[in-house]
């Protein structure tokens, strides 16, 4: 997935369709001069619904939609036809994407499953015809509801991935050199700060077929919870995942306190993600020998589970898969 085909974030104004009027009218033949009310209801405004599809990764199709309308139902008619419904307008949208009104920031809905259908945006409902007013002691009703109006708000739509595994490092940890390795994904690599500006997700297949989904996630820097470097933008993200997976490279000059910033980066963001299971792997392992690796398991949390790998080599590779299987079942 390319970065200029990766959108997470979009707003748009929704406007549902309004409720066509009820009909006014009276049953009028030659043989029934003086026939009763039969007008029909108005029918229903369209909605603006929202589809969750599983085929898609992301809300680039609705980058340059900035109005989606719905259709308005159609007036009643005689002999108490029901007017047509307005049409509905469907939004398809990946799975971990998550709705919110625009004005106040409330959640309207988050969409998990493929198949799954929530009204974000309801249409009007139709006016009742003079048909539905007459009674035993109003026989002939002159007057009908007219519909209810559409719905005209801003809604905000972002993109959570969904991933068993996020990858979790400063800027140049090597979290994408791993997810190359790992799975089929092709993400930018580049030794400078921020070569990865959107999520890569790759599929990393394990032992009998089995499989599970690792999501690379832009560096987080110092101060990223405040906006620094690429900001909270893709925080979210990590969210979704299951399980996450910090990487730190052999030679940062502190693994203990950079793992520290990172926690206290998530934390700030959201203290629920430190809820979530954590692995630690030291990347670019193959520049150490084993009493060096010893003396650093010394300086990490006891209950960390903490592997040394290399991308390079492959060193290690297949522990670490072996490591996130057991956590993940």
């Amino acid at each position: 997935m390319s970065a200029p085909n990766f959108i997470d974030y979009v707003k748009f104004c929704s406007r549902s369709g309004a409720g066509g009027p009820g009909y006014l009218h009276f049953n009028r033949e030659k043989h029934n001069p003086n026939g009763g009310p039969d007008g029909g209801d108005g029918g229903r405004g369209g909605h603006i619904i929202l589809r969750g599809n599983a085929q898609m990764w992301t809300l680039l199709h609705l980058k340059y939609r900035k109005h989606i309308i719905a259709e308005a139902g159609e007036r009643g008619d005689a002999q108490d036809r029901t007017g047509a419904s307005g049409k509905d307008e469907i939004i398809e949208v990946p799975l971990g994407t998550v709705a919110r009104k625009a004005d106040t920031g409330e959640l309207v809905c988050e969409i998990t499953e493929d198949g799954q259908e929530v009204i974000l945006t309801p249409g009007g409902r139709g006016g009742k015809g003079n048909a539905f007013f007459a009674t035993s002691t109003n026989r002939a009703p002159d007057y009908a509801q007219p519909g209810e109006p559409g719905i005209e708000e801003w809604i905000i739509l972002e993109l959570k991935l969904l991933a068993d595994v996020g990858l979790v490092g400063f800027p140049n940890a090597g979290k994408s050199t791993l997810l190359s390795v790992v799975s089929a994904a092709k993400p930018k690599i580049g030794d400078y700060p921020f070569t990865t500006l959107t999520p890569n997700l790759g599929v990393v297949a394990y032992r009998d077929d089995k499989s599970f989904v690792m999501a690379d996630i832009p560096g987080i820097i110092e101060g990223a919870a405040e906006g620094k470097g690429l900001g909270i933008r893709f925080l979210r993200h990590i969210e979704r995942n299951a399980l996450l997976l910090f990487l730190i490279p052999a030679d940062a000059k502190d693994i203990r306190k950079e793992y520290d910033i990172l926690l206290d980066e998530l934390r700030k963001y959201n203290p629920e993600l430190l809820d979530k299971k954590r692995l630690l792997a030291i990347s670019k392992s193959d520049m150490l020998d084993d009493e060096l690796m010893t003396e650093m398991k010394k300086e990490l949390p006891e209950d960390l589970p903490v592997v040394f790998i290399s991308s390079v080599t492959q060193q290690g590779i297949m522990a670490l898969k072996d490591l996130i299987w057991r956590n993940l079942h």
